[in-house]
């Protein structure tokens, strides 16, 4: 591949990557809505996304094994993939919803993109993958202006303990949404994006639905009907086109440079929250989506 094409290969990975971001960041403002307006926890929140979201995801897994140039997965394959989607899908997801519960939609963006420094350091102590200047110079931007944000955020909430238990519960959604960047970041490669993506959700979606089974008395068929619509606007816009549209990225752009791309969630979220959930926006957080825009627009203009 010429350097010029393989420049525009990279620049188009940077541009999936951000709208993949914006496309996710759509989900936490269809949990709060939902959570406003109806009595529903967050399992069976998750129960209903991965409800509506499955079969596309087992269509795509299908189409993706008929082709002629499918390959079959391995045994050690199979585990990675179950592994990493249900991380990223599963594990991460709820800890994200329950987190929802306590915290705005804004703080949980501007906690969870913490993500791409874990991203970093799993790559660099597991893969010994080499981390650039510029990486680091994109991160140290990035996460000033997050911090700007998040300073600014705290300041405005009522730091009680639910706050914090909120704040606790992304965190840690961030540590396990890291490990699937990473670990998808390494399996990717091998066994194709699409096919990837289509396996790992589905088998998140599994692990969601036999949670709820076990562990919930409630009725997917009973609730509200603004909770089926904010699902089914959740799985559509906020899990079955970004989940590709990421994973694509990923391919073109590697992880490291996604997740720090990826950054452009909280500015996305910020604006989404103001105008849908009335969350106020403060001149601290513009100070900081300043700096965050500075870092992604780093990694985009990447010298060929």
């Amino acid at each position: 591949m010429s350097d010029k094409k393989s420049y525009a290969y990279f620049i188009g990975g940077i541009v999936i990557c951000l709208l993949g971001s914006i496309f996710f960041s759509t989900k936490a403002i269809f949990v709060k809505l939902a959570y406003r307006e109806a009595p529903v926890d967050a399992i069976t929140l998750l129960a209903l996304r991965m409800l509506f979201s499955l079969p596309f995801f087992i269509v795509s897994a299908f189409v993706s094994s008929q082709k002629s140039d499918n390959v079959k997965f391995t045994g050690k394959q199979w585990l990675g993939i179950a592994l990493v989607g249900c991380l990223g899908y599963y594990v991460s997801s709820l800890l994200d919803f329950m987190g929802l519960k306590y915290i705005s939609a804004g703080i949980e963006r501007l906690v969870l993109f913490i993500y791409p420094t874990f991203v970093l350091l799993m790559s660099a102590l597991v893969f010994r993958s080499t981390i650039s200047v510029r990486q680091w110079l994109a991160l140290l931007i990035t996460y000033s202006g997050l911090l700007i944000a998040f300073w600014g955020e705290a300041h405005v909430e009522d730091a009680s303990g639910d706050f914090y238990k909120g704040a606790l519960l992304i965190f840690m959604c961030a540590i396990t949404y890291a490990m699937y960047i990473v670990g998808s970041g390494r399996l990717i490669p091998s066994v194709g994006a699409a096919k990837f993506n289509s396996y790992a959700m589905s088998f998140a979606a599994a692990a969601v639905l036999l949670h709820f089974f076990v562990t919930s008395s409630n009725s997917l068929w009973d609730q509200d009907g603004s909770t089926y619509l904010y699902s089914l606007l959740m799985a559509i816009l906020g899990t079955v086109i970004p989940s590709y549209l990421v994973t694509w990225g990923i391919k073109r752009v590697g992880s490291n440079n996604a997740a720090i791309v990826g950054s452009i969630g909280p500015v996305s979220t910020i604006l989404q929250a103001y105008f849908f959930l009335q969350e106020p926006i403060h001149a601290l957080q513009i100070a900081g989506t300043v700096l965050i825009l500075a870092g992604v627009l780093m990694i985009s203009m990447k010298k060929k």
